[in-house]
């Protein structure tokens, strides 16, 4: 008889494979030298005076739990904030709930609403913890593949071809990582009939939504009857600067705000007080940088798309986000190979599209959020690799 001890990990945990992009950057940390394109985080420090407002917190005391829903000042400024940028309108006492990043708010929503075998669609390419969050939920990831001729947008037609009778969640992010792709405003209407028509709920997570650089950018929970059924995930990481500082939130219906903040009250309790005070200085007095670094991505952007077209990389011109998703399967390289390659002879840090869903395969993402003069180096260099590529 053996006394080593059984298999404990939970067979849903143990099929769950490792974030394509931290294990791909296991190899990085060792090259030190290296240019990063990789991690999807801005390279501008967090505003000073959001800083100060963490400091000042500290320096106060204010050091304690806040509500589970958060602290009610940020969640007024949070509301108000959602109803000027994406026109829907939240009572912060019952409506908004204070997460730990996102990522937290995504967790919270999917167990608040998901039974075992229920359906969750979502579009692909996309963030690498979409599907792995519905699985940790005991429910069905099923992803509808985005195009690149389609500017890596999802089609109300490729959606309504996924609904099954178990269907119960359509989960949207746009602008997308990695894919950088938006919506119209009529694409999102065609989406929402079917939303309605099939009952389904909507969560949209919108955390790249201000740095849209071209048109508008549209929250599906704005148009007519779908706040009810739309549950609106957004935060700090992006816009401002503060992944860090790990705050990010939730607005939707009372009833299913209440069932996520159960879920969150015996999980998490609730997000650090100092990031809160700071997210609060954010909203209030944070448009400006925000503002600032969008221009200096969106210089940034063009500029690697160039770049990547010129070399024979094709590679559309990203509407929002800070990635670029260029085709490298005209080199005859796995998404992987190339990046290992990539980076292994050339020192250039970037993601194998693979590790966003088997869409992504024959892609990679690069992330311009990092300085100008870096980029234009990992373009020199990049460049240098696929012409030995092709030559043999």
């Amino acid at each position: 008889m053996s006394n080593s001890p059984r298999q404990f990990v939970a067979d849903h945990v143990a099929g769950i494979p490792r974030s394509g992009i931290r294990d791909f950057f296991d190899i990085v940390q060792q090259m030190p030298d290296a240019i990063s394109l990789g991690v999807g985080e801005p390279d501008f420090v967090t505003p000073w005076h959001i800083r100060e407002a963490a400091i000042y917190a500290l320096e106060r005391g204010r050091t304690q739990y806040t509500a589970n829903l958060g602290l009610l000042r940020l969640r007024e400024s949070i509301a108000r904030y959602v109803e000027r940028k994406f026109h829907v309108r939240y009572n912060p006492a019952n409506q908004v709930l204070v997460a730990v990043g996102v990522s937290e708010a995504l967790d919270l929503a999917l167990r608040a609403v998901l039974n075992p075998g229920d359906e969750v669609i979502y579009h692909e390419p996309c963030y690498v913890s979409y599907a792995p969050s519905v699985l940790l939920a005991h429910a069905k990831p099923v992803p509808v593949i985005c195009k690149a001729e389609d500017g890596f947008a999802v089609t109300a037609a490729a959606i309504e071809a996924a609904i099954t009778p178990r269907s119960k969640v359509l989960m949207l992010s746009f602008p997308t990582n990695p894919t950088g792709g938006t919506m119209t405003r009529a694409q999102l209407e065609d989406i929402a009939e079917v939303a309605r028509r099939h009952d389904l709920l909507v969560l949209t997570d919108e955390i790249y939504s201000e740095l849209t650089f071209e048109g508008e950018h549209v929250s599906i929970a704005s148009l007519p009857g779908m706040a009810a059924r739309t549950i609106f995930l957004h935060g700090f990481s992006k816009a401002f600067a503060m992944t860090g500082f790990r705050i990010g939130y939730a607005c939707g219906p009372a009833d299913l705000i209440e069932a996520m903040m159960k879920v969150h009250q015996y999980s998490i309790m609730c997000a650090s007080i100092i990031a809160q005070e700071a997210a609060i200085e954010a909203l209030e007095h944070g448009d400006a940088a925000a503002a600032e670094m969008r221009e200096q991505y969106k210089l940034r952007r063009n500029f690697i798309v160039k770049a990547l077209n010129d070399m024979g990389l094709p590679c559309h011109l990203p509407r929002g986000s800070f990635y670029a998703f260029p085709d490298i399967r005209s080199t005859g390289l796995t998404s992987r190979d190339f990046a290992v390659r990539l980076l292994k002879e050339e020192k250039v840090a970037a993601v194998p599209g693979g590790a966003f869903g088997a869409s992504g395969e024959g892609f990679l993402r690069m992330c311009f959020a990092t300085a100008f003069d870096r980029i234009q180096e990992a373009m020199l260099r990049t460049a240098r690799f696929v012409e030995r590529v092709r030559k043999g």
